[in-house]
């Protein structure tokens, strides 16, 4: 899966402002697949989850578990904000 990297701590945004950023850069990113599809999310501020409890199955693994699930679904993108702050994964809608 490839990786966007964005560093927007200066920015100070928060989830949902990332997600829409995230959203738009993945489209773009993925565009000429037909756009993209937003498989999984990690939101390290609330250590919350998409979907919830795939990471019970990975205790102790290197990759986690939303992770995992986007990777096996057709995921094709990581949107990553400032070093795992809030992770998206999507793949593209045209598979």
């Amino acid at each position: 899966m490839k990786t966007l990297h964005i560093d927007a701590a200066e920015l100070d945004l928060d989830f949902n402002q990332s997600l829409a950023l995230a959203n738009q850069a993945a489209t773009h990113l993925l565009d000429k697949q037909g756009g993209a599809m937003l498989l999984s999310f990690w939101d390290d501020d609330r250590g919350l989850e998409s979907p919830h409890g795939v990471s019970e199955c990975h205790f102790q693994c290197p990759i986690p578990g939303w992770q995992d699930y986007a990777s096996n679904r057709g995921g094709a993108l990581m949107v990553n904000f400032s070093q795992g702050r809030f992770v998206f994964c999507y793949r593209p809608i045209d598979v």
